[in-house]
């Protein structure tokens, strides 16, 4: 009977843990940023990619300009599918003014 009571005690954790992460559909983080981000605008997860249960890292360069809008994102690594939700995502971003600089941002989608 104590081994049915922590079964079912770990199959309620794992239930809640796994609620508690997918309800999470997408999480983005940055790194080596020079700048600071005054407006981000996060990604819309591809349906297909929703479908597909796919999810993974996005790592992008963008060239921001002086006035801090994003003139450029060039993909760096990342499935095609999310790359494109990624490059949409960022090209709206906004930056602290300061000289011309490229940004190295990596955007996490988990499914």
């Amino acid at each position: 009977m104590r081994k049915f009571h922590l079964f079912l005690f770990a199959v309620t954790l794992s239930f809640c843990f796994g609620i508690a992460t997918s309800s999470q559909a997408q999480q983005s983080s940055t790194a080596g940023m020079h700048r600071v981000v005054v407006r981000r605008v996060e990604p819309r997860y591809p349906e297909l990619a929703k479908k597909m249960n796919l999810g993974g890292t996005v790592k992008v360069v963008a060239v921001v300009a002086a006035d801090g809008k994003v003139t450029k994102v060039e993909p760096v690594g990342g499935s095609p599918l999310l790359v494109q939700a990624a490059q949409s995502a960022i090209s709206q971003w906004k930056f602290t003014a300061g000289p011309e600089s490229q940004e190295t941002i990596e955007l996490h989608f988990t499914p």
